[in-house]
């Protein structure tokens, strides 16, 4: 996959992330593009949340989640559902919900059977397995009466997207 396409998924994700957030009921506490505080101090970030540069964040949704989930190995279709969940969730359950999805061991590690199976499976087939996993996650979570709604604006929004990739 092409750098120019990496990059699209980043800017897609961008823009689901924003800027500055700190919700009194948000566990992952105050975040900045979707980068939590914790993320971006194990990153090495040392500064503001408010004022963490977009080029830093970036760094790390490459680094921490796209390269996590081998998002150049998978269809781009694919790679764009499973990295924004890495975002929002982590790569351990979007990897997970990945393997789910393609009827493989759900052990978070993408090798070669996940790799061989993601290309195999129909990606329109394997988006809706995958978001349909990811739904029923979101609606688990003690905190959906909160942020429900907006979860499922970008479920529905990363709908739209896969159409339009599909296409």
């Amino acid at each position: 996959m092409d750098v120019s396409t990496r990059e699209k998924a980043i800017e897609r994700v961008l823009a689901h992330e924003g800027g500055f957030v700190d919700h009194p009921s948000d566990p992952g506490g105050a975040t900045n593009y979707g980068i939590t505080e914790r993320v971006a101090r194990d990153y090495g970030y040392k500064g503001s949340m408010r004022t963490l540069p977009r080029a830093t964040a970036i760094e790390i949704y490459r680094k921490q989640y796209w390269d996590a989930v081998h998002g150049d190995h998978l269809p781009f279709a694919v790679a764009f559902q499973v990295f924004d969940a890495a975002v929002n969730h982590g790569a351990g359950n979007a990897k997970r919900w990945l393997q789910q999805a393609l009827g493989v061991t759900a052990d978070g590690a993408i090798g070669p059977i996940t790799l061989a199976a993601a290309k195999r499976a129909d990606p329109a087939a394997l988006i809706l397995k995958f978001n349909e996993i990811r739904l029923k996650f979101y609606a688990s979570l003690t905190t959906f009466g909160t942020f429900g709604r907006g979860w499922s604006r970008r479920l529905a929004e990363n709908l739209r997207i896969a159409a339009s990739d599909l296409s």
